[in-house]
């Protein structure tokens, strides 16, 4: 833990990259609204030319009449000129791809018709000019296009399968269609996931090839792997002849530990071979420029089983199965990112290992301490030197094919995210291309927050940040929102957050920590809490708000808490083992863990987070369910569900909660999102994250300022 009391050092070093983010506040005419976010714009998937002259990106805005999300392609170049611009009208465009010689790009294009949203397709257009053409009409739709090394093939994943191929080839014949069952037959523990809904395991996603024609002529596409297992994120070899991708070839994983490893098959079909492995799970890779090497972000799996296991960077000879661990000495989170509600909401986040043009070197993120940045990692020693520093989130990244340059989408406390560029032999510091939100936030006073360390029960430093009210005074005591976060390996950081943004601008002082089980901290602090959570984790919570009650910042007759998924679990559990906070908001949440062991869409088959089965261990099961304790709570509790939440499912979390509490008679009120699912705060539809802002808020007026609020009484 000697590593927290190094933050402020940190902070002192940080590059002049999070200055430059930091808005004027000069020109600020009002405080930040919850409907700001229909304004706000969002830069994701960013892909940097090969001759790393411009970059494409997704532009995603807010279709309020829709209710929905646009998304759009765009470009900027990287040496001054011309400014952002659209290359695309969308509305539903994604992933797009340069071609090797840049001059054609790839891209995902859902059209509708009927009004029905179809399945995407790829199209391609050329640079200079002129429409995009459709290349694919498959059934179930193509995703994640990549181009060969000729430029001459693009590699997809579709969940198309011989029944679907048939059907589609029988549409528009003499004979009638035939009636597909909507009846399900469920032989798996895991045959749902959030926001996808029911799973159909006839489906798995497959590797498919196209040619790609310089005309306009017609291609038929190619499927290169079939059977029950799925592939995705195909990568070609450099000479074009041969598919990498990454699978899990187990049929009913849950009941291993996790593990995923990568393969290889010749471009045109065969025999699949084993390209890398480990004890564990293995993500984003790059082959190198040689294509004798494969760099990549892995989960080894703990012995015995952890409910956290820290992502390192590996990198192995193809074919070798005998990867080297680079970051072995690195207690830092590999590929790891920060928490907050501002990621594009249907844009990519590309982030995965990027080789140097000479081959020495490996560039990743990592999340250390609140922060995520690029790290330069020696691909011999792994020695690791800092890429870019400062008080911010790398979101996403892309490099030319020498690695040369790179492509940054880069979040701060102040702004949502914005593209840089980077030299990487360069000793400078990263050059700003966009200002996507620059209109809408000269108008604002947005809040930097305050970072602070602090001891908890048993000494352990927990770090936290502070963000005020625009026009604080510190001659007053103001009422507190304890905001926290999910996972519980999640972590909040040095990244935009328009919740806590809001909270203060409505006279709120919001405290946001990160207490034991956070990621970010290394292996050991993220861990600790295995077989323990809830329990001394809220312990940490509550030391941060002594810690400003202390300092005078806020009245302890005011005290509010809230949290979403595991930051709904701990409001939960801390409202059975305390009193003093005068109203608490549970979005998200579980109350019986039991319940949850049966009905969640992912399976706890191991002991990560319990040692058995509910019937095996009943007792621990029910000594941290809040419901258990549920006559204790006497805090006025709102509990704020989406009805298509799969992953914390509302019969487990609040439904319980809110029975039991009027039964009770005590101050409670259920508000539930039609059609939402456990991404209501981060994705769900424009309306539905305003209104649940207003909710959060509108309560805490009633209970923390004693303000007359209309809706939550019982009629």
């Amino acid at each position: 833990m000697a590593a927290l009391a190094a933050v402020p050092a940190r902070r002192a070093a940080a590059l002049v990259l999070a200055l430059a983010l930091v808005p004027s506040l000069a020109a600020a005419a009002r405080s930040l609204t919850e409907t700001d976010l229909f304004r706000f714009t969002w830069v994701a998937d960013p892909q940097i030319s090969p001759d790393g002259r411009r970059v494409v990106f997704v532009r995603v805005t807010v279709n309020e009449k829709k209710d929905g999300y646009d998304t759009a392609i765009w470009t900027v170049d990287t040496e001054g000129g011309r400014g952002p611009r659209p290359l695309t009208a969308g509305p539903q465009d994604l992933s797009p791809r340069w071609s090797p010689d840049g001059r054609r790009l790839a891209f995902t294009r859902a059209v509708e018709k009927a009004g029905k949203l179809q399945p995407p397709q790829l199209y391609v257009m050329t640079m200079d000019g002129g429409e995009a053409r459709a290349l694919t009409d498959v059934a179930k739709g193509a995703a994640s296009p990549v181009w060969s090394p000729d430029g001459r093939m693009l590699a997809f994943t579709s969940t198309a399968n011989p029944k679907d191929l048939e059907r589609a080839a029988r549409k528009g014949g003499e004979a009638a269609e035939e009636r597909e069952s909507d009846v399900r037959v469920i032989t798996r523990a895991v045959y749902r996931n959030n926001g996808r809904g029911f799973l159909d395991p006839t489906r798995p996603a497959h590797l498919w090839t196209i040619e790609v024609p310089d005309g306009g002529d017609k291609a038929t596409p190619r499927q290169v792997t079939s059977g029950e297992f799925e592939e995705t994120s195909p990568a070609f070899a450099p000479d074009g002849r041969t598919l990498y991708f990454v699978s899990n070839r187990v049929k009913e994983p849950y009941y291993l530990t996790p593990d995923s490893d990568v393969f290889s098959i010749p471009v045109g079909g065969g025999e699949m071979k084993l390209a890398a492995s480990i004890d564990g799970t293995i993500g984003e890779f790059a082959l190198s420029g040689d294509g004798k090497r494969l760099a990549f972000q892995g989960t080894p799996r703990g012995e015995p089983v952890r409910s956290y296991d820290q992502p390192e960077l590996y990198v192995s000879d193809v074919g070798s199965n005998a990867p080297r661990l680079l970051t072995g000495a690195y207690d830092g989170d590999v590929g790891g990112g920060l928490t907050g509600d501002q990621r594009a909401p249907r844009g990519g986040l590309s982030a995965g290992p990027i080789w140097s043009r000479d081959g020495k070197s490996i560039f990743v993120r990592t999340a250390d301490h609140g922060r995520a940045n690029l790290q330069r990692v020696d691909a011999a020693t792994g020695k690791i030197d800092a890429l870019t520093t400062g008080d911010q989130e790398i979101v996403a990244y892309d490099a030319t094919p020498d690695g040369g340059r790179l492509a940054l989408v880069v979040s701060t406390p102040t702004e949502i995210g914005d593209l840089f560029v980077l030299d990487t032999a360069a000793a400078a510091a990263p050059r700003r291309l966009t200002r996507v939100n620059e209109s809408l936030f000269s108008e604002l006073k947005v809040g930097t927050p305050e970072e602070i360390v602090y001891p908890s029960f048993d000494g352990k430093s927990m770090q936290a940040w502070i963000l005020k009210p625009p026009d604080f005074d510190a001659g007053k005591r103001y009422p507190l929102i304890l905001n926290i976060h999910g996972g519980p390996h999640a972590a909040y950081g040095a990244t935009f957050d328009h919740e806590f943004q809001w909270m203060a601008a409505k006279g709120y002082v919001v405290l946001y920590p990160n207490p034991r089980g956070s990621t970010s901290y290394g292996q050991e602090f993220g861990n600790v809490i295995q077989h323990r959570y809830p329990g001394d984790d809220a312990k940490d919570l509550l030391a941060g708000v002594d810690v400003l009650v202390k300092r005078g910042l806020v009245d302890e007759k005011k005290l509010g808490v809230t949290g979403g998924s595991g930051g709904g679990v701990l409001t939960n559990w801390i409202i059975t083992q305390t009193s003093r906070f005068a109203a608490a908001v549970s979005q998200r949440s579980i109350a019986d863990w039991a319940g949850f062991w049966y009905t969640a869409d992912f399976s706890l088959f191991r002991p990560t987070w319990f040692k058995g089965a509910p019937w095996e261990d009943p007792a621990d099961y029910a000594a941290r369910s809040p419901i258990t304790f549920v006559k204790n709570i006497t805090t006025p509790l709102m509990l704020i569900e989406g009805e298509a939440d799969l992953r914390t499912p509302p019969a487990e979390g609040g439904e319980q909660l809110f029975r039991a509490l009027k039964y009770l008679k005590r101050p409670v009120v259920m508000v539930r999102f039609p059609e939402e699912s456990h991404e209501l705060s981060r994705s769900g539809k424009p309306w539905h994250r305003v209104e649940r802002l207003r909710h959060i808020v509108g309560w805490f007026d009633k209970y923390l300022l004693g303000q007359a609020v209309e809706g939550y009484d019982v009629p």
